[in-house]
């Protein structure tokens, strides 16, 4: 097994996820974070089978339907509304034949707006300035010891603004390109700003939606983020996602909120 990425291709469609792929409640479970980065590499070359069209990722949207076993993989990909400056694609994940993951993504036309561009907001302190944050204090699993965090500022409970990367390759020996990297970091944000210990308290997410009006750029995923627990049962994690340069996006995760 190769110890230097969270997933090893099997074949065209299927991948094998190793141990750092793994999950914080359940050590049998995957974590979602890399696995949101495959589905959007799988849709990089699925794109990249045709001909360049100049369309960028602008949203992507993930539906987690079941239980995230830490087994092999198969992603599909399939075009939904094909178009010349707006497409939308659909990747299904399969485990063990069984859809676990349902996402969809919307690319749009790239054209020069620099000279009306704005509004985004300030660039967070640079990354390398930073002290790291041990955040297997605070959760177990591979996926969360394979991290390199840098918090701007003590994580506070509910609230919490850092940095994230990781050393690791997203798939062995495999060029992924920086938007699928940026993205299998991005559902990390659920985990940085917890409102309640982990080990008394379940609040997955069931959901993740990431609009970008920027493709981000660099090793760094910059998450400025805020957990609200509502009094029925139901959370919501809202992200604004930098990178060294700046905004870049915003994400959306809905969570189930339960005692242990």
């Amino acid at each position: 097994m190769n110890t230097g990425s969270y997933y090893e291709r099997i074949d065209e469609h299927r991948f094998k996820p190793t141990p750092h792929a793994g999950g914080a409640w359940d050590p049998g479970e995957l974590h979602f974070s890399p696995l949101g980065g495959l589905v959007a590499h799988a849709l990089d070359r699925y794109r990249a089978a045709r001909p360049d069209d100049g369309l960028a990722l602008a949203r992507i949207s993930y539906d987690i339907l079941g239980r995230l076993a830490l087994d092999e993989c198969e992603i599909r990909v399939e075009t939904v509304r094909p178009g010349r400056t707006i497409e939308l694609l659909e990747a299904v994940v399969l485990v063990a034949d069984r859809p676990v993951v349902r996402a969809r993504a919307w690319f749009l036309a790239t054209l020069d707006t620099a000279a009306v561009a704005g509004g985004s907001g300030e660039r967070l302190p640079d990354p390398e300035t930073l002290a790291p944050w041990r955040m297997s204090d605070v959760w177990p699993g591979g996926y969360i010891a394979s991290l390199d965090v840098r918090p701007v500022a003590p994580p506070q409970q509910g609230r919490t603004t850092a940095w994230v990367a990781t050393p690791l390759e997203l798939v062995a020996g495999e060029p992924v390109g920086p938007v699928a990297s940026y993205l299998a970091l991005v559902d990390t944000a659920n985990g940085i700003a917890v409102r309640q210990p982990p080990t008394e308290w379940m609040f997955p997410n069931v959901d993740l939606t990431v609009h970008l009006h920027r493709r981000p750029e660099g090793r760094w995923t910059g998450l400025d983020t805020t957990v609200v627990f509502g009094p029925t049962g139901q959370g919501l994690t809202g992200t604004v996602l930098h990178d060294v340069h700046g905004p870049v996006g915003q994400a959306q995760q809905i969570l189930t909120v339960r005692p242990l």
